[in-house]
């Protein structure tokens, strides 16, 4: 006697909450990155994920449970962008890529929460332990392509500039398109940063 049929296109429940859970996250921060925290009711995000509120409210009870969720998915998801980014052959390329993890809908969403845990108790602190280690993650990662020495004086001051540099090109980039404004401070920072590793 064969194995029992079943349904064609069916999935063991357990894989289904996996994606419906992984579904919720990623429309939270899509949602985020598009309307704000204000915007983002569990309603909506259920809605773009494509599930009822009620399977929505199943996996995270309350607004805040779903948003301290996807804290802590942007995070897993920027250190794999982290990780996962390759040695650029010149300063100019790793400077461009830099810049480039702050233009972007994961950066966008970042964004809103941070604004969303100066005023929300139960998102403050979780945003600030993730941020923290993301940035620990970001400097070491512009170490690694930048190919600088930080035991040269002023080098670690200079991989810090950059990226608070790269920070405000990707706020100056929420407002309207900077692309061209971007390219040309990409190019001088990248003069800049070469100049300051080569001494």
């Amino acid at each position: 006697m064969g194995a029992p049929l079943t349904a064609r296109g069916s999935e063991p429940k357990q894989d289904r909450s996996r994606a419906t859970r992984q579904r919720l996250l990623e429309s939270a921060v899509t949602c985020l990155a598009e309307h704000g925290w204000t915007g983002s009711t569990v309603t909506v995000v259920a809605e773009h994920a494509g599930v009822s509120r009620g399977a929505a409210q199943h996996h995270f009870p309350t607004r805040e449970d779903l948003f301290t969720a996807a804290v802590e998915y942007v995070a897993e998801e920027r250190s794999a962008v982290l990780r996962g980014l390759p040695q650029p052959a010149t300063t100019r390329a790793a400077v461009e890529a830099i810049v480039g993890l702050y233009t972007g809908q994961l950066f966008r969403a970042a964004l809103q929460l941070w604004v969303a845990a100066s005023h929300e108790p139960q998102l403050g602190p979780r945003v600030s332990a993730l941020e923290a280690r993301i940035g620990r993650e970001t400097h070491r990662m512009a170490v690694r392509l930048l190919g600088a020495d930080e035991s040269v004086p002023g080098v670690r001051e200079t991989v810090q500039g950059l990226l608070d540099m790269a920070r405000g090109l990707g706020l100056a980039n929420l407002l309207s398109d900077d692309s061209a404004r971007r390219g040309r401070v990409v190019g001088q920072w990248a003069r800049l940063v070469d100049a300051a590793l080569r001494d």
